[in-house]
């Protein structure tokens, strides 16, 4: 799967099999179901998922939870739009 693909299955009713769960965490998220998304993006160990999760706690609007996790990701904390940052993570993971 492709991003263009990716983004546009988010006007399905359920995200496309297989996805792995920090995909499908970001899938959600875009969904507008933060909730689902951070119990996917929390129940995933290692940097990808903690990746998402910062990602997750930046929409959320709590920077310093995100900077938390962006440690944990490996990874500095963005600066970027929100969408340029699905765009950024949702390509690298797919």
């Amino acid at each position: 799967m492709d991003f263009e693909s990716f983004k546009a299955s988010v006007a399905e009713d359920a995200p496309p099999e297989g996805l792995s769960a920090p995909l499908a965490a970001l899938w959600h998220q875009a969904k507008g179901d933060w909730e689902k998304a951070h119990k996917l993006a929390q129940s995933q160990a290692g940097d990808t998922g903690a990746w998402v999760h910062a990602y997750l706690h930046r929409v959320e609007g709590d920077e310093d939870n995100a900077g938390h996790w962006y440690r944990r990701a490996g990874k500095p904390h963005s600066e970027a739009s929100l969408a340029e940052e699905w765009k950024e993570i949702a390509t690298t993971l797919l």
